[in-house]
């Protein structure tokens, strides 16, 4: 029987994890890295990505190399699994991760009900759920090379709940529909890719709680008296999780959906 530093320990695989330079990516990919996986940091900026993958090289050792990626160019986002299988040697793990919040570039994102446009809700569904399916497509035949196969996809505690939009009054953040729908269809998404892809791959769903990011003290105080723990995330919470889910310690888990909220989706 082997022991957890043998099943945790994910020396010689690859991860490709997307939104791999924002804050909770750049958190999942040190993670990986840790753990002895080599990664290639995925995000809209190559400056950025690069900057992690030489951090992730010079502090863990492991491979890893930046690929700046536009999800919306579905072209770009099918040939990518292949370009990191090639420089990698394979690939085990795929981390969906990057998400649409909304760009200056776009007008109806957080705003009433009325003034939501379809522009936005066709562009979040593009990035929240579209660019997944397309990567899954085009990665299902190095994961199922692999023989080690895991898909983890990052949705959101409000893909499960609808929004209390009292937490957000006298702020300027809100809860747009389009975000909610999208990460609603990345979890059923997670459920339908892991009977179709088992016994080969298997695919998985972590959704987050509200994560600290200095949001205006109100919001803070009223998200905090819904939440059993009485604190918002950290980064560091969902460590554990992507440990779990990315390698041998969930080999018998496959189709399920991890809320790590603090408990807010309990009340």
């Amino acid at each position: 029987m082997k022991s957890i530093s043998e099943l945790q320990s994910l020396a010689g695989r690859t991860a490709l994890v997307t939104g791999g330079a924002g804050h909770l990516g750049r958190t999942f990919c040190e993670t990986l890295a840790e753990l002895g996986a080599g990664v290639a940091v995925v995000d809209i900026r190559q400056e950025t990505c690069d900057e992690l993958a030489e951090k992730l090289t010079r502090e863990y050792g492991v491979q890893a190399q930046g690929y700046a990626l536009d999800l919306a160019d579905q072209h770009a986002t099918r040939a990518l699994p292949e370009k990191v299988a090639t420089r990698f040697g394979g690939l085990d793990i795929l981390i969906n991760n990057a998400g649409f919040v909304g760009t200056s570039g776009l007008t109806g994102w957080v705003t009433t009900f009325e003034e939501q446009t379809i522009e936005t809700w066709r562009a979040a569904m593009e990035v929240n759920l579209t660019s997944p399916f397309f990567l899954v497509q085009a990665a299902y035949p190095y994961l199922k090379a692999s023989g080690k196969g895991s898909v983890i996809n990052i949705a959101s505690i409000y893909g499960t709940l609808g929004p209390d939009m009292g937490l957000y009054e006298g702020t300027n953040m809100g809860n747009p529909a389009a975000y909610a729908a999208s990460k609603g269809g990345l979890i059923q998404a997670t459920r339908w890719l892991s009977t179709v892809l088992a016994p080969d791959v298997r695919v998985n769903c972590m959704s987050p709680g509200g994560v600290w990011r200095n949001q205006p003290e109100s919001f803070v105080e009223r998200y905090t008296k819904k939440t059993p723990l009485r604190r918002m995330g950290t980064e560091e919470d969902f460590k554990g999780a992507i440990a779990f889910l990315a390698g041998d310690l969930s080999a018998y888990v496959t189709g399920q959906h991890i809320l790590v909220d603090g408990g807010f989706s309990t009340l």
